[in-house]
């Protein structure tokens, strides 16, 4: 069975993207990313919650802050990217919630009035939103660099707030020269998907 979506966009959004580890200097323009934004917003979350939070990091002394965060392997390629996002958790989401589900609006106070359960949604709901991001990136004919190698302790307190969680940090831009690290191997259908 053939899917909707044609070959080229299949192998633009999953089959030939990959990380990359350098990018061109062309910039990502605030409409690039806002574009971006108003694609992957409508990926679906639990109570439509949007808890995702997205600090782009483009004056060169943010930028100074954020490498000295980042793990040894990953500091020269954010210091060089384009353009780079911190991507976080808003884990006081819910006070959207009656705007975001206007034909709920009690589940703000039904659900999530206590703060452990709101961190625990939030963290799965902006992981949600990431991913879509990242997915978004590609859909631009950017490349994404998602990377989790960085003091999130030391991100926290630099860029966000004891209400935002950090999740990870994306340099985005065109793909540079020798961007890509081989393929590496996806496990089958057979060893992911079972029918009970």
């Amino acid at each position: 069975m053939s899917l909707a979506l044609d070959a080229v966009a299949q192998d633009l959004l999953f089959r030939e993207a990959r990380t990359a580890n350098t990018f061109t200097d062309e910039p990502v323009t605030d409409e690039q990313v806002q574009a971006i934004y108003d694609l992957v917003k409508y990926g679906p979350t639990a109570f439509n919650q949007t808890p995702l939070r997205i600090t782009l990091v483009r004056s060169p002394e943010a930028r100074e802050r954020l490498v000295k965060h980042m793990a040894e392997g990953n500091a020269a390629k954010t210091a060089a990217a384009p353009l780079v996002a911190i991507l976080s958790a808003d884990n006081e989401f819910h006070e959207e919630l009656p705007a975001l589900l206007p034909h709920f609006p009690q589940a703000k106070d039904m659900f999530f009035a206590e703060r452990p359960v709101r961190e625990g949604s939030a963290l799965l709901n902006a992981a949600l939103q990431a991913a879509y991001f990242i997915v978004g990136v590609r859909a631009a004919g950017l490349a994404a660099g998602p990377m989790t190698g960085l003091d999130f302790a030391g991100v926290q307190k630099e860029f966000l707030d004891d209400d935002h969680t950090p999740l990870m940090v994306v340099n985005i831009g065109k793909p540079g020269e020798d961007a890509w690290f081989p393929r590496s191997p996806r496990l089958s259908y057979d060893e992911v998907v079972t029918t009970v």
